[in-house]
């Protein structure tokens, strides 16, 4: 199915925003050592970015539904290329952490959009395929982010990683803008406008706080609480370097773009029950397997192919919540985004103690039974049963 903007041109648009989120990663210490700020403190430009682009998914829904998510993702992304091409000359550490949480906050009004966009103008078969297909620049941008931003940063500084990134969104801003046409003036056909009022429109149905709940403990059990911690148990009981870890957990990345090249042909082939009990089983079999790893190529293998798993599982979510609330679908969204970002959070905190405590076994042995408890309960209380 063809749509307005293509989806080429909003997966390129999601790539420089997931190039935002991680570009940073290898670049602290020189970030830290050219501003004269501690490690610690430098790496509160990475959760900057991620406090930004939570609280800016309560404005971004509400203002997409009322003014037009196309024309509202537009501007945000210009904005967010702005902040971008700013930090490139950002005279110290305050101003620099200011602009990351202004990337964040406009980040935030991009992804769920095009998401909700979607979902105005596929129809329901085909959605989860299309977001697929929208997905591959996230992916792509796990991929690549850090590994380019090393090699920009090599040649011409942190300064010149914020300039490259900034003019490639800016570009992309640019042929967006051109392909949108009428769309433009329109605002893109959405729903009506409910303001915060929406997210109580949103929560007060049962259905849906099951699925945000199942949204949350996605992130809890696997964005927040094992996959973090892969690299770490390389490195420290595999005795792995940090960039073999790192080229290791980028297996994950090639394993989510297995899934969005075959979304299309799995969703018509298996339907979304039999997805996420793939997923969530299959989830569960190789995070027991990285937890009895005898060998790091035993987690290697196993990574690679929870990047498959893990959207077998999540991409059901992610199309439900485009139904979630039709008539403000930014607002859904941007719900299931907090959702996912809330769980994420926790996961971080939750499992960093429990492996603290435990050890690597304890804290993947715990996300491996979550997620089968968790598969089992979306469907029995997120997914409709089939029909007698």
């Amino acid at each position: 199915m063809t749509i307005t903007p293509p989806v080429w041109l909003m997966a390129m648009a999601a790539f420089t925003v997931g190039c935002g989120m991680r570009m940073l990663d290898p670049l602290l210490p020189m970030v830290s050592r050219d501003l004269g700020v501690g490690l610690g403190t430098a790496a509160q430009l990475i959760g900057g970015f991620a406090i930004g682009y939570a609280l800016g998914q309560l404005a971004a829904g509400p203002i997409g539904d009322a003014l037009g998510k196309l024309r509202v993702a537009a501007v945000a992304l210009a904005l967010y290329a702005a902040t971008l091409l700013l930090a490139a000359v950002a005279p110290d550490f305050g101003a620099l952490f200011a602009l990351r949480v202004a990337s964040g906050a406009f980040a935030a009004a991009t992804i769920p959009l095009f998401m909700a966009h979607i979902g105005d103008n596929v129809p329901y078969d085909q959605r989860q395929a299309t977001l697929g297909r929208f997905l591959t620049g996230m992916v792509v941008a796990q991929l690549m982010a850090g590994p380019v931003s090393g090699v920009v940063a090599e040649a011409s500084g942190w300064r010149g990683a914020f300039l490259v990134l900034g003019l490639a969104a800016a570009a992309i801003t640019a042929v967006f803008g051109v392909l949108i046409g009428p769309a433009w003036k329109a605002g893109g056909r959405g729903g009506r406008a409910l303001g915060l009022g929406g997210f109580v429109t949103l929560f007060r149905k049962p259905a849906t706080r099951r699925l945000m709940l199942a949204t949350g403990a996605d992130g809890l059990l696997l964005f927040g609480g094992a996959m973090p911690f892969i690299g770490s148990a390389l490195i420290e009981l595999h005795h792995r370097s940090p960039a073999e870890a790192g080229l290791i957990g980028a297996g994950f990345g090639l394993g989510s773009f297995v899934y969005t090249r075959a979304a299309p042909w799995m969703v018509k082939r298996f339907g979304e029950r039999r997805l996420v009990m793939t997923g969530s089983a299959g989830l569960f079999v190789m995070l027991a397997a990285i937890a009895m790893a005898p060998h790091w190529s035993v987690i290697a293998v196993a990574t690679a192919l929870m990047g498959l798993l893990f959207f077998l599982l999540h991409g059901v979510l992610q199309a439900r919540a485009t139904e979630a609330l039709p008539e403000a679908r930014g607002t859904a969204v941007a719900g299931f985004a907090m959702s996912l970002f809330i769980g994420q959070s926790l996961g971080a905190l939750v499992f960093g103690t429990l492996i603290g405590l435990a050890g690597f076994a304890a804290g993947f042995w715990t996300a491996a039974f979550g997620t089968l408890a968790l598969g089992v309960a979306i469907l029995r209380w997120v997914l409709p049963r089939p029909a007698a």
